[in-house]
């Protein structure tokens, strides 16, 4: 029987190639849609999973407010990790992580700048499994000044991970590190990034209030996060809150399987993905490959008429409703079949444009070839079913006698069901659109931003040499000789990385009182010749002084933001104090002038309160700002070189330009937006194929009215716009709808920004004309066909 139910689908299939092409494409379209985005889900979802332990590891994170502060971080002190671990049972093994170890590493003639290089506890490698290539983990980090690299670093300072044991390579000022060990690359999907770690000594310690450590927790089986967290209060209460002397605190355990998606701190180790995020490529998925089913059930109810009289005579010969309903999910099994064979092809066609535009690398096979493709083919045939059960039910119950006669009975509620099924499709359609269009338009908004100076041909090196860090003056005079170089600063960070450090500060009230809690506040260290080379602006008071060896000391610059922050109506001549130690000594300085707020950070963020300082030691001014002429990129980038070398002959070159640091923030919003993109033009052409589909049925079905219609005077214009008319009804009402939805969505879409642009009512529109041009246009190439056609012919068609 079955057999024969296939044999019949296929002379259908063939008999019907047009409305089969359509069914097949749709259906390809949409499941290779769909597994596209299944394989970006899945990555999402596999982060850092790959842990033995996963299940068992959390990150402690903290959670304060205090005098209009708040404290959001994914870092934690040094004392955290031995005191939970002595405090409570339920604990494994802790380990911390101080991601700066990285810079310049050489080993003889070869030299490599890694900035991913971590410190970490000895303990490291018993919470996180990192398979050894070479060595021992229960030893590697167990003595001082020990690193275990990466195979990819591996090869670059050594001809082979071999080779590299035992052997000594150096970090600025020549310091050793004696290589213990070589691991694999560290996996894609994981929140810890780095090609090498370094020990940290073991009595490692500092201020409880010095945040900078990650803490990492290995909990003993069958312990609950959850219990163990509620515990933390009593021991915040006893040190670290205490320490604050702050009432709303709360330690946080963070799965480690959770961090990526659901983790959003101030100073997480990288950029973290977004659940949100995750949630609308799913949901970008499920509806593609929906409106690929309703092109199927359309198509298939509406050419019911074709098939009137073959279940009629089926029924006659004895055939019963359940044996005609298998019949008909046969073939949409069969086509779906067909459809997931070119879906997978057209997979792994796009999949290296697909990882170019997502950035990562998938791969179709990952999980072996048998378990991919038995994946995609029960897929095939879940959709099948889902697809051909309502056309089955549908046709499988048309009475004997009226079907032999080609009369279906009542069609008003059919017809209505397709029309509800279109308006759905286009629904989809018109907030896809409008979705695309709000997020170039927010990237737009995001790049031509005024961010409070200016980015162009302005650039930024780190100088690695402790000793050459002395010199940075007579580098800047270097640098300012050559006319291609138009200013030149000194600071103690490159903006626009999300990674400027934090302060705390108590400041002078307006009765020459101190506030009795601190403030954190951003803090960057620049020169005097910072504000001129960014052209940011001082809108009260001075500038720091070369000339002025106390702005070294007793002097800051302040932002309008922290100005309106404290009320202050006369900063100039306000005092700060801030502590230099773990004993809480106290220094203080006056502020000499006020600056216009300017962005340190992407979009996503709000401009913080900042304090500017003058580096106290040349060696804290490690990062170099240059601005140079327009077109003259190439020659000037030269000098730069040359002018490096003649200091730092040892070290590499190497520089990011501002405009690019900030473009990078937005990496992850870029490529939604791409991606984005691509797949509405997907869910659009699908949907087009469906309207198609209809049109062409619907004008096959009118022939002989066309005719008639031509041979009494009708124009070929007025018959396409007869043709058109009730498809655009429906795209009219899909807009009405959608209209709202999409709004909404993408104003949820636009919360993520501190700055953001509105949602105008010309965004909607444009995509309101557009989902109705493509729908007239698909309409219409089938419309005017039917117009053109002689109507001699017509008339004798049927």
């Amino acid at each position: 029987m079955l057999k024969n139910y296939f044999k019949i689908a296929w002379r259908h299939l063939w008999k019907s190639k047009v409305f089969s092409l359509i069914n097949i494409s749709g259906l390809a379209i949409g499941l290779m849609s769909f597994l596209l985005i299944a394989l970006y889900v899945g990555d999402e979802s596999s982060y850092d999973r790959f842990h033995e332990n996963a299940d068992r590891i959390v990150r402690v994170t903290q959670h304060a407010r205090w005098n209009n502060n708040d404290l959001h971080q994914a870092t934690t002190s040094a004392p955290f990790a031995p005191a939970l671990q002595a405090e409570f049972p339920e604990i494994e093994e802790a380990a911390r992580i101080l991601t700066e170890g990285g810079g310049v590493i050489r080993n003889g003639s070869k030299t490599v700048i890694a900035d991913d290089i971590f410190f970490a506890d000895k303990s490291i490698f018993s919470v996180f499994t990192y398979p050894f290539v070479i060595g021992d983990p229960a030893t590697a980090l167990a003595s001082p000044e020990s690193i275990v690299i990466t195979e990819s670093l591996a090869s670059k300072l050594f001809s082979s991970p071999q080779m590299a044991i035992n052997q000594t390579v150096y970090f600025e000022n020549n310091y050793p590190n004696t290589v213990t060990g070589v691991i694999r690359d560290v996996p894609g999907n994981t929140h810890l990034h780095f090609s090498a770690l370094r020990s940290l000594p073991e009595n490692y310690t500092g201020g409880w209030q010095q945040f900078n450590v990650y803490t990492y927790l290995l909990l003993k089986k069958g312990t609950d996060y959850r219990q163990l967290e509620q515990k933390l209060p009593a021991f915040a209460a006893k040190s670290i809150q205490k320490m604050m002397q702050i009432d709303d605190y709360k330690m946080e355990l963070q799965p480690l399987t959770a961090i990526h998606l659901y983790s959003n701190l101030a100073f997480e180790t990288g950029s973290n993905g977004s659940i949100s995020r995750v949630y609308i490529f799913a949901a970008i998925a499920l509806l593609i490959l929906l409106i690929a089913v309703i092109n199927y059930v359309n198509l298939s109810t509406a050419r019911a008429t074709v098939r009137i009289r073959e279940v009629g005579v089926r029924k006659v010969v004895g055939s019963s409703n359940k044996h005609l309903a298998g019949m008909f999910m046969t073939e949409a099994v069969l086509q779906t079949f067909l459809a997931a064979v070119v879906a997978i092809f057209l997979v792994l066609l796009l999949l290296p444009f697909f990882n170019e535009l997502s950035g990562k690398d998938l791969g179709i096979w990952r999980f072996g070839h048998w378990p991919a493709l038995l994946a995609a083919g029960a897929l095939g045939i879940v959709i099948g079913l889902a697809s051909g059960s309502y056309p089955a039910f549908f046709l499988s119950r048309f009475k004997t006698i009226p079907a032999l006669r080609g009369q279906s009975g009542k069609q008003s509620s059919r017809v209505l069901f397709r029309q509800s099924l279109v308006v759905f499709q286009f629904v989809v359609t018109m907030v896809m659109i409008a979705g695309s269009l709000v997020i170039y338009r927010q990237l737009q908004y995001a790049s031509g931003k005024d961010l409070g100076f200016n980015k162009d041909q302005v650039l930024t090196f780190h100088i690695h040499d402790q000793e050459v860090r002395e010199q940075t003056a007579a580098i800047k005079a270097a640098l300012q000789r050559n006319a291609l170089i138009r200013g030149v600063a000194v600071a103690g960070n490159p903006i626009g990385n999300n990674n400027i450090g934090g302060m705390s500060y108590w400041f002078e009230n307006e009765d020459g009182s101190f506030s009795n809690g601190s403030a954190i506040c951003q803090e960057l260290m620049i020169d005097e010749d910072y504000l001129p080379t960014m052209e940011i602006r001082l809108i009260a008071g001075r500038n720091f002084a070369a000339a002025s060896p106390a702005d070294k000391y007793g002097a800051a610059l302040v932002n309008e933001t922290l100005v309106k922050k404290l009320g202050w109506k006369n900063p100039v001549g306000k005092r700060l104090r801030f502590s230099v130690d773990a004993q809480g000594t106290m220094r203080e300085r006056t502020v000499i002038g006020v600056v216009n707020d300017f962005h340190t950070y992407s979009l996503q963020h709000k401009v913080e309160p900042m304090v500017m300082v003058v580096p106290p030691m040349p060696s804290m001014g490690d990062n170099v700002y240059v601005k140079i002429n327009t077109g003259k990129t190439a020659e000037a980038l030269a000098y730069l070189e040359a002018v490096y070398k003649r200091f730092d002959s040892t070290n590499p070159f190497s520089y990011n330009f501002l405009d690019q640091n900030f473009a990078r923030q937005y990496g992850a919003e870029q490529k939604q937006e791409q991606l984005s993109l691509a797949f509405t033009i997907l869910a659009v052409l699908i949907a087009c194929l469906g309207l198609f589909g209809l049109a062409t049925f619907a004008t096959r079905q009118r022939v002989k009215e066309i005719g008639i219609r031509k041979v009494l005077g009708a124009s070929v214009g007025g018959i396409a716009a007869l043709l058109s008319r009730d498809f655009i009804k429906l795209v009219l009402i899909a807009i009405v709808i959608g209209t709202p939805v999409a709004w909404f969505v993408m104003n949820r879409w636009l919360e993520g920004f501190a700055y953001r642009i509105e949602i105008r009512w010309w965004m909607l529109t444009l995509a309101a004309l557009l989902a109705v041009a493509v729908a007239l246009i698909t309409v219409s190439l089938q419309s005017v066909k039917a117009a053109l056609m002689n109507p001699v012919k017509s008339l004798k068609s049927e």
